[in-house]
């Protein structure tokens, strides 16, 4: 039996994004560094239509098909060469995040917080 991949995702939340000419190279040069890993944007920058609370900035998704491929496109030389370009004009988090696999009911979470 094989072992099942799960998906993998970079998400950020910006608070503040100055739309220079650093960005516009930066969103230039941003899919090509996603696609050695098989990335691609989920959202891409949207703002919430909040339902409770108050949500903080604009949301980005990147999925990435395998486990370790958000962790493996944030290391790779692509890049770390375009984060200055993007991280001097904005402000947020960015963060790595593991999916699930599927078929995944709510329940499932105690199951895995006892694994």
């Amino acid at each position: 039996m094989s072992a099942v991949s799960t998906p993998s995702y970079a998400v950020g939340i910006l608070t503040r994004v100055d739309l220079n000419d650093e960005v516009v190279e930066y969103l230039r040069r941003i899919d090509d560094t996603l696609a050695p890993f098989g990335g691609r944007f989920l959202v891409h920058g949207a703002r919430a239509r909040e339902r409770e609370g108050t949500w903080p900035g604009g949301l980005i998704v990147i999925g990435f098909p395998e486990d370790d491929g958000a962790a493996a496109w944030y290391a790779s030389d692509a890049y770390q060469a375009i984060i200055p370009l993007r991280a001097a004009n904005a402000d947020g988090w960015i963060a790595l995040f593991d999916g699930v696999v599927q078929p995944h009911r709510g329940i499932d979470v105690l199951q895995d917080a006892h694994a």
